[in-house]
C-alpha cells in the first residue's frame, strides 16, 4: 500500500491537503501496535529502530521504483510519529487485555 501510485488527478471528497501524512501516521500506528503485540518483550530502542528502519526503506522504495511516489522527509516523520502513537496505545491497554 505504501509502495502503490497514487492517483493524485481525481478529487473525492473526503480529499484534503495533507491526506497522505495522516494515512502514514494511521498506517504505521497499526503497525507499530501489532508489532508490539507480536514482540512484547522487546526493548524500545530495538522496536523503534526496526520501525524506523522499515519506514525509511518504504520512502527510500518509493523514490527508486519511479511508480509516482516520491520520497519526502515529513512522511518519514509521520511514519515515526504513528509508531510511536502504537507504541503508546499498546502500552495503556496492555494493562487490561494482555
Amino acid at each position: 500500500m505504501l509502495l502503490k501510485p497514487g492517483v493524485e488527478n481525481k478529487e473525492y471528497w473526503f480529499m484534503f491537503s495533507g491526506i497522505d501524512k495522516i494515512l502514514h501516521i494511521s498506517i504505521f500506528a497499526l503497525l507499530g501496535f501489532v508489532f508490539r503485540i507480536g514482540f512484547p518483550r522487546m526493548r524500545f530502542f530495538t522496536f523503534f529502530l526496526i520501525m524506523f528502519i522499515y519506514g525509511l526503506g518504504t520512502e527510500i522504495l518509493q523514490r527508486e521504483m519511479h511508480l509516482g511516489r516520491s520520497m519526502e522527509l515529513l512522511d518519514l516523520i509521520a511514519d515515526l510519529l504513528g509508531v510511536l502513537m502504537g507504541y503508546y496505545t499498546y502500552q495503556k491497554i496492555k494493562k487490561y487485555y494482555f
